[in-house]
């Protein structure tokens, strides 16, 4: 039978006397859930460079996130108190920024991308490629997934509101996905024959819609002006890109999924329901590890809250928060929000340490990287400078730790140097990236 639930103005009525009844279990809402029972597995049999993007929107309480001092013997602010445990594990970095973003709530479409999204005559809105995207490119060919987006709002949003964290080669935004039980479907279910042949069907069918978009395109170029030739080239660099993604999935088809069984996740968790949203971070994130630990993918972008939206762990309004205007309620409420995220990060970087890899743990060989794309300030300012950022793990990877990066905030240092660390640090050759100036080697050797 389906368990009823109970009204909490149910009353009992006897002898003309009617009683409230007492707060009981039946009251309690069907989708309560209790906390997480997930346990990470013992061991890992891969050993592979590994990527995640971690993503909060609308900044975050400034002053009590960035420490009041810099260098290894830094003191840990009262929000990074959260992280205490693992602090050999995480630098800070301050005074990073996108010198070409205009901040506000577009932050979330350049945070990997450092992109003027204004920057292309005649158009309104452009991008260029995501650093996650540049380590897909190359460690995707040894994946089932070249790499996985997700976010709190599936797809991609709007232009200056994204969804996604990842751009490919032209710009475009590549769709997330915000269901736990579609993610672990797409991941852990078998397909059956019938799927596959329904597959390999789409598969083909788009090929032959992307042959005739070719074909039609290259009789087009002929009898347009340069200006317009350019714009199809891009259009059919994207195309071809489609191409390539379909052939990779073609090749899979018949590979069989990584066995993991669903278990303790709590796949029905919603991302926009304020009472799930704890129990939706944590399974979003448990899905991440196992994506790593069968080697599904090697990089992912996860937007937790779209810009302008988000809860706190008690369901608070993020959003509304960050326009604090420094007022002192607001800003420690802020900050509860801040030590919530990081509650949920410690404890994916505890699963990645506690997983033995290879001489070391699963978070040796994972560079993670957490911030906003956003600095609130202390009166509520959408300022794309001084952006709050932390790289942790890889330390298998070549990074090293326990230190506060400070950079002069009104030079602009691009945060892009950081990003091209990091793809370095995952065997990607690469020389440049975006407005980089170089790689950030300090965080590949001990403070001096």
């Amino acid at each position: 039978m389906a368990k009823r639930v109970l009204s909490r103005r149910h009353v009992l009525r006897g002898a003309g006397v009617s009683l409230a009844l007492p707060l009981l279990n039946a009251m309690a809402p069907l989708s309560l859930a209790a906390d997480s029972q997930f346990k990470p597995w013992k061991e890992s049999t891969a050993s592979n460079p590994r990527a995640i993007f971690c993503y909060v929107p609308n900044g975050v309480n400034i002053l009590q996130w960035m420490p009041s001092n810099d260098g290894a013997g830094y003191e840990l602010s009262p929000t990074l108190k959260t992280l205490e445990p693992l602090r050999d594990e995480f630098s800070i970095l301050s005074g990073l920024g996108h010198p070409n973003s205009t901040g506000g709530h577009s932050g979330a479409d350049t945070w990997l991308t450092g992109a003027n999204l204004k920057a292309m005559p005649g158009k309104d809105y452009s991008n260029t490629m995501s650093a996650d995207q540049v380590i897909a490119e190359h460690h995707g060919r040894f994946t089932r997934f070249s790499s996985l987006q997700f976010s709190d709002s599936s797809g991609t949003g709007g232009a200056g509101h994204s969804h996604t964290l990842s751009f490919d080669r032209t710009g475009t935004p590549l769709p997330a996905e915000n269901s736990p039980n579609r993610i672990f479907s797409r991941l852990f279910v078998p397909d059956t024959a019938d799927d596959r042949k329904s597959t390999l069907r789409r598969y083909a069918e788009k090929r032959s819609i992307l042959d005739n978009v070719l074909a039609e395109a290259k009789k087009l170029e002929r009898n347009i002006g340069k200006e317009d030739q350019r714009k199809v080239e891009e259009y059919l660099s994207s195309v071809r890109q489609t191409e390539q993604r379909v052939e990779r999935l073609e090749e899979w088809i018949d590979r069989p999924k990584p066995k993991v069984e669903p278990g303790k996740l709590q796949l029905g968790m919603l991302p926009n329901n304020a009472h799930d949203r704890p129990m939706w971070l944590d399974v979003m994130l448990e899905l991440s590890y196992l994506a790593f630990i069968t080697d599904s993918t090697r990089v992912i972008t996860f937007e937790w809250s779209r810009e302008a939206g988000g809860y706190g762990g008690g369901g608070e309004n993020h959003h509304e928060l960050s326009h604090h205007g420094g007022d002192a309620g607001m800003l420690e409420k802020l900050a509860a929000i801040d030590r919530f995220h990081f509650s949920r990060l410690k404890r994916f970087m505890e699963f990645l340490k506690e997983t033995r890899e290879g001489q070391g743990s699963m978070l040796d060989q994972t560079a993670i990287v957490f911030g906003s794309g956003m600095n609130s300030g202390a009166g509520g300012d959408h300022s794309p400078k001084n952006l709050p950022l932390i790289v942790a793990g890889g330390r298998g990877l070549g990074l090293k730790h326990d230190k506060h990066l400070k950079f002069n905030e009104n030079q602009h240092p691009p945060l892009a140097n950081v990003l091209l660390q990091v793809i370095q640090s995952t065997g990607v050759e690469r020389e440049s990236f975006s407005d980089a100036t170089g790689t950030l080697s300090e965080l590949t050797r001990a403070a001096g």
